[in-house]
């Protein structure tokens, strides 16, 4: 059976129909989500409202606080302005007082000024009519007198300059006297040297009387050969048991004595035999002034020397110089002047070297010509010895400038060893020849009266003309006098000035 056809329009209309009811069931939905919008916009705008208010209530209370604050720090402020006002004021008044009662005291000043200048003025005037009245009365003019009061202050003023003078330089000469004795005396004290005093002859015991024929021997010929080969003189006089052997060579000497002690020991004493024992005591002196300069050295604890110079300085074991052992004056000065330069900040060394070899040269053969100073540097120079000792040997004396304060120290350290007492005798000639020199000197200044040396010539007092010396002429003649000493004379040590015035006061009764 076949199917009813459908009618088209039917279709269409049911078509048309679904359209219609999807259309409304999708504008349903669409209001519907429209309406769910709004009412949460609304919502939204609610609580947004609501917290509005919320917040503008608490911004007004803030801003009331704010006001408030505000108003209280407005009044406060107003309150200690009112506060400063008040002492404004009341320092303005002050102020003002304070003017009224400088402006008084002004006012009373300027009256006093007045006054005072008034009085001034006539004080001026009573003072230009004294000093006319004044001077009518001295017949002096203002100049004259001014001239005489300066003239009367000067001299004062040279007294107390003269007596300042001598306090400061007595003050000085004691502070350093005080410390170069007490650098003498620790010196001298530390070194303690003994010395033993040597003369140009030497004394040979004999065990009898016999000895001295056969020291003669026959006809003279034993003595002369001895004589001869020893270059010494034999003196055999009245002495008991005994014959004296001189020489002015101390060296020569030695070898004499040391030779004829053995040949009268042996009791064998003919020409060919002494001249065997001389030459081996000339040997055996020369090995013992070896050994005597390294000991020399070893006991001035210096070291590095040419073996030829402690050979030398061992010749001045047999060296004297007024009655002073050479050898044990040259250790001696060592001491002293390594003593001295560790006081004085120096170098040591070199200022023991100095004092050790300072008299080398006065070891020297007598032939060579030259002072002991310049040979003793020469001869050092020539064994590589310090340019600074070579300067301190030869300047020892002043015959050359001394270059460095070693060779200071070791002048000064030889000055100590040979003036200290008893380290050496003085012969009577040249002591009274010093001491009369030194007197003819100090006479020979214009104003002095008489001049006495005293202390051994230590010291010399100078006495003036009081009335051609004053008290300032009178230090200045002792420095003076002092200077031309240090110029002109050779001395140990050193020599005090005195000088000495008398103040006198004459007047006549009439």
């Amino acid at each position: 059976m076949n199917p009813l056809p459908i009618n088209p329009v039917i279709t269409i209309l049911f078509v048309l129909f679904g359209i219609v009811i999807g259309y409304l069931f999708h504008r349903y939905q669409s209001d519907k989500i429209i309406k769910d919008q709004q009412q949460k916009a609304e919502n939204i705008l609610k609580g947004a409202n609501e917290q509005a208010r919320l917040i503008e209530s608490q911004a007004r209370e803030n801003s009331s606080k704010t006001v408030q604050r505000a108003e209280n720090d407005v009044r406060e402020r107003r309150k200690e302005g009112n506060r400063v006002m008040e002492r404004l004021d009341k320092r303005r008044s002050e102020l003002d007082k304070r003017a009224d009662r400088l402006e008084q005291r002004e006012q009373t000043l300027n009256k006093r000024q007045s006054n005072i200048d008034r009085k001034t003025k006539e004080t001026d005037k009573m003072f230009e009519e004294q000093v006319n009245k004044l001077e009518q009365i001295s017949n002096l003019t203002k100049e004259e007198a001014k001239k005489d009061l300066f003239e009367a202050v000067e001299k004062e003023a040279r007294a107390d300059m003269a007596r300042i003078y001598r306090q400061i330089e007595a003050e000085a000469r004691e502070e350093g006297e005080k410390r170069a004795r007490k650098l003498i005396a620790d010196a001298i004290q530390r070194v303690a040297s003994s010395h033993v005093a040597e003369v140009t002859s030497a004394l040979v015991p004999l065990p009898n009387e016999e000895m001295k024929g056969r020291i003669v021997g026959r006809n003279g010929r034993n003595i002369r050969a001895f004589e001869q080969i020893a270059g010494v003189d034999v003196i055999v006089d009245d002495t008991p048991e005994a014959v004296t052997i001189s020489c002015f060579d101390s060296v020569r000497r030695e070898i004499g004595r040391r030779a004829l002690t053995r040949l009268t020991a042996d009791g064998r004493i003919h020409p060919a035999h002494i001249e065997k024992i001389v030459e081996e005591e000339t040997k055996s002196v020369e090995k013992v002034m070896a050994e005597a300069g390294e000991q020399a050295a070893y006991d001035a604890n210096i070291s590095g020397l040419h073996p030829e110079i402690l050979h030398m300085m061992g010749r001045l074991k047999f060296r004297t110089s007024y009655g002073q052992n050479q050898l044990a004056h040259a250790i001696e000065v060592s001491k002293l002047a390594a003593i001295l330069a560790a006081e004085l900040g120096a170098d040591v060394e070199l200022s023991k070297q100095s004092g050790f070899l300072h008299d080398i040269g006065k070891a020297m053969d007598h032939n060579q010509e030259g002072t002991h100073a310049m040979l003793g540097a020469e001869y050092c120079k020539r064994y590589g010895v310090n340019e600074v000792v070579i300067n301190a040997v030869a300047s020892h004396h002043h015959e050359v400038e001394q270059e460095s304060i070693e060779a200071v120290i070791a002048e000064a350290a030889d000055a100590i060893s040979g003036a200290r007492p008893g380290a050496r005798r003085e012969d009577l000639e040249a002591y009274i020849k010093r001491i009369k020199s030194l007197e003819d000197l100090s006479k020979s200044f214009d104003g002095v009266k008489e001049a006495f040396a005293i202390q051994a010539g230590r010291e010399v007092r100078v006495i003036v003309k009081p009335e051609n010396i004053d008290d300032l002429t009178s230090t200045r003649l002792a420095r003076d006098i002092a200077k031309k000493i240090e110029e002109t004379m050779k001395y140990p040590g050193q020599i005090k000035v005195t000088v000495i015035r008398e103040t006198r006061a004459v007047e006549f009764a009439k």
